[in-house]
Formats: C-alpha cells, sequence, structure tokens
C-alpha cells in the first residue's frame, strides 16, 4: 500500500478521533474522571412545623438522585462530595384570596440549608439554602395532598441541589 498524502491525513484523523475521550451527559452534571463516591449525610428536621417522613424522604431522594443522575457511588465515609444539612423550612400559607377573604389557594413551602463539600475542587464548595413550594387548592386539606405535594416539592429541591453542585450552574 502506498502511503499518499490521502491516507496519511486519513490515518491522522482517524487516530485523533478515536483516541479522543469525550463524556456525554444527558443529566448536565460534570464530573472530572476522578470524583467517584458521594456522602449524602441524615437531613434532619430543625422545622418550626414537624413533619415526621420529611426528612427520610429528602434524605433519599438526594440520596436516589446523586446516584442515578451520574455515575457516583455511596459511601459512609469520607468521600469526593459530601452533602450534609437540615431541613429548615416547612411551612403552608395563603397565596390567592378570593372577593370574600378565603384563600383560594395555599402554598406548601419547603426549605433546605446545605454545606456542599468537594474535596477534589474546594473553591465549587458551598453554604446555602435551597426553596421550593407547591400550591394546593383551600378546598382541599394539607393531609389529604400532603405525601403528593412533598414528593413534587423534594424532586425540585433535589434537581437544584445536583445542579448547583454537579452542573457548575
Amino acid at each position: 500500500m502506498k502511503w499518499n498524502r490521502f491516507n496519511k491525513l486519513l490515518f491522522i484523523v482517524i487516530f485523533v478521533v478515536t483516541s479522543c475521550k469525550i463524556n456525554y451527559s444527558f443529566t448536565g452534571a460534570s464530573l472530572s474522571s476522578d470524583m467517584k463516591t458521594v456522602n449524602v449525610h441524615f437531613f434532619s428536621n430543625q422545622a418550626p412545623l414537624f413533619q415526621p417522613t420529611i426528612s427520610n424522604v429528602f434524605t433519599e431522594a438526594l440520596k436516589d438522585k446523586m446516584t442515578t443522575q451520574s455515575s457516583l457511588v455511596l459511601s459512609n465515609s469520607s468521600a469526593d462530595l459530601d452533602f450534609q444539612g437540615e431541613i429548615t423550612n416547612y411551612s403552608t400559607t395563603p397565596v390567592a384570596i378570593q372577593g370574600n377573604e378565603t384563600a383560594a389557594l395555599n402554598r406548601l413551602t419547603i426549605a433546605v440549608h446545605v454545606k456542599f463539600t468537594n474535596a477534589k475542587n474546594p473553591k465549587l464548595n458551598f453554604d446555602k439554602t435551597f426553596t421550593q413550594y407547591d400550591n394546593y387548592e383551600s378546598s382541599k386539606t394539607l393531609s389529604s395532598v400532603e405525601s403528593e405535594l412533598i414528593q413534587k416539592i423534594v424532586d425540585k429541591l433535589t434537581e437544584d441541589i445536583f445542579n448547583a453542585a454537579l452542573s457548575n450552574w
């Protein structure tokens, strides 16, 4: 086989393309290849209005988000990424007042204080509060819609925390 310019160029292009390693992620996570483990501590409920299941629901949802949306593995000891904090607000308030001064909608709000530590890149550490809410009709009691609302709000919160920690947004 004779190596003309075309064959040499083709060989170089194939070599360059096959030797490049590109990591695509449809989740938006941007992890370096040395990031392997994550530790999610239990998030206790420190909110004035106490809801007994919220701590477990939130902690497990954050663990699931980190492991299903990234290549990270849970660790109970020191990890590359570390999440700790507490639930600081769990409240319901009226948001849409009707003509007779009764609420047409109520809002359930949950706030979570998160301390995030990135052992590989401390510049990405943060210590902040994330807040999300969802509305429900005032004709319904909170207890009748609470578990559904909690799940919706926790999904939003874990998405926000995931993006702040792993997407560098």
